[in-house]
């Protein structure tokens, strides 16, 4: 993933008509244009959305599952807490899981 303020990637998408309006016309108050406009919306929204727990558990389960790399985690809740589910993974990691039941049972 390329950084903020690096490497600018193209996107196409649609949108209501109506969403579209709405931005041409912050971006004629704000002296802009819709693409700063649309880039800010964007920015926030991934912004509050690296604090919502419940989106981060999300995140988390995706990378438990191998959907999704540590570096993709890591660019969305930032590099210690995805050091954390790292851990966390790695503990959940079955020969870890199996390691500790026979080190429990042997004690």
């Amino acid at each position: 993933m390329s950084s903020e303020r690096g490497e600018k990637q193209r996107v196409q998408f649609r949108a209501p008509e109506s969403v579209v309006q709405q931005a041409d016309t912050l971006a004629t108050v704000l002296e802009t244009d819709r693409t700063s406009v649309i880039l800010s919306a964007l920015q926030e929204y991934v912004r509050d959305a690296s604090h919502d727990d419940d989106l981060k558990q999300e995140l988390a389960d995706a990378y438990y599952d191998d959907d999704i790399t540590f570096d993709e985690l890591k660019a969305v809740v930032g590099h210690e807490e995805a050091a954390n589910f790292r851990v966390l993974k790695e503990q959940l990691d079955e020969g870890f899981v199996d390691a500790t039941a026979d080190e429990l049972a042997d004690s």
